[in-house]
């Protein structure tokens, strides 16, 4: 039997007197493509702080891969698999794309901020900072610094950064907030064409690109899980309409 990728079991997180998060059970089975979507207020970014060790929960576990990382703080979960993006681009606006992501493979081969010092190391990571620009259609733009991109560039690069730390689990976090629409299929063309053996965790806002992606989709109201299954089940789901697409339970 395969082990799932990412695992929470009766995950709670209180603040004082309100609870954030109340006994979620999630499941990512391994090369899943799964979204987490809810309301606003549903506690989704507490949940990311759970996963990723910003947060300690109040009681329940956290798994990777069947090991429980509960305990472990955030470069902990990194150097095991677990990497994210942000809602906001967390990019050096300074330097280009190719010392971006030059910059990304020397910190996951612990060269630290001097990736051209190792002896034979500068080609290599030459080459698999074009590489990753490759994937994430960032050839034409290697030269140029972060803030010269496109919002939706940006956002790409974003990914292609966390991308360089080899995740098995990659949660992305609103990749597609503020792009323009027309940017917006490039993205869910890029992330289409990830491997499968990474697992991917999208908590998004338009649903278009939710139902577009995701194999299952998980829905968190009120910190709790309100349900989880595929997108037909989900959008059909006359709970789910009512309380996150606004639709009444009798239309």
């Amino acid at each position: 039997m395969s082990t799932n990728a990412l695992e929470t079991r009766q995950l709670v997180k209180r603040f004082g007197g309100i609870t954030a998060t109340d006994n979620v059970s999630f499941t990512l089975e391994q090369g899943s493509r799964h979204a987490l979507i809810g309301p606003n207020g549903a506690g989704k970014t507490t949940f990311i702080n759970l996963l990723t060790g910003v947060l300690n929960p109040t009681s329940g576990c956290v798994l990777l891969n069947g090991e429980d990382i509960s305990g472990l703080g955030i470069h902990g979960r990194v150097r095991r698999g677990l990497v994210r993006t942000f809602q906001i681009n967390q990019l050096f606006p300074t330097l280009t794309v190719l010392e971006t992501l030059a910059l990304a493979v020397s910190e996951r081969d612990g060269f630290g901020r001097n990736p051209w010092r190792p002896a034979g190391s500068r080609h290599g990571i030459m080459k698999q900072a074009s590489a990753l620009a490759d994937t994430f259609l960032l050839t034409d733009v290697l030269r140029n610094i972060a803030s010269s991109l496109s919002y939706g560039q940006q956002r790409l690069l974003e990914i292609a950064v966390a991308f360089a730390s080899r995740p098995k689990v990659l949660l992305l976090d609103e990749p597609a907030a503020g792009v323009p629409e027309h940017d917006r299929a490039t993205i869910l063309d890029v992330l289409a064409s990830l491997p499968r053996d990474v697992s991917v965790v999208l908590i998004e806002h338009d649903m278009d690109l939710v139902f577009s992606f995701a194999d299952m989709i998980t829905v968190l109201v009120s910190g709790s899980v309100l349900t989880r299954g595929s997108a037909d089940q989900v959008s059909s789901d006359p709970r789910v309409k009512a309380v996150y697409l606004g639709e009444a339970e009798h239309e």
